[in-house]
């Protein structure tokens, strides 16, 4: 489960010798699953940013996936921590999103975002045009509400480094 820690590894420290094209971050995205795939990307990561969709299903694999995280940072990776959490799929008009969002909230406390990523027919047909939602339609609700969690994940950065 190391391969690509150590992967990773090694092109940070061939960034040392070429400062110019330093990366800041390295975004690893893995489906929603812990299989081989998403283990060695927790082990080889600092934090994670966990989606959860707004329904039912959802609240169960919630503390499956900190129970996991947990288990990985006391066994293979120390460093781990739960960056934040995003939820997604949200629909205002439905007492379940809201009743997930709320038990989301109670979870995780200050970890999740303000931002919530509505449901939109937009972001589900992007992917059946081989688009990001920002080049599909970057007018939609989704695309914009994509943005505000970027301009807040920043925004928290920020006050991580001034603390």
């Amino acid at each position: 489960p190391f391969r690509l820690r150590d992967a990773i590894g090694a092109l940070v420290g061939q960034q040392r010798t070429t400062p110019d094209t330093a990366m800041t971050y390295i975004l690893i995205d893995c489906p929603p699953s812990l299989n081989l795939l998403t283990l060695n990307a927790l082990v080889a990561a600092h934090a994670v940013l966990v989606p959860v969709q707004c329904e039912f299903f959802a609240l169960e694999g919630i503390s499956q996936l900190k129970d996991n995280i947990e288990q990985i940072k006391a066994t293979l990776n120390p460093g781990l921590e739960i960056q934040g959490v995003v939820l997604t799929m949200h629909d205002q008009r439905t007492s379940l999103s809201r009743e997930v969002a709320q038990n989301v909230r109670g979870f995780f406390g200050a970890k999740v975002y303000d931002t919530m990523i509505p449901r939109n027919t937009r972001v589900a047909e992007a992917p059946s045009h081989g688009k990001p939602i920002l080049l599909y339609d970057v007018s939609s609700a989704g695309s914009q509400a994509y943005m505000r969690l970027a301009a807040e994940i920043i925004e928290r950065e920020r006050g991580y480094k001034a603390a």
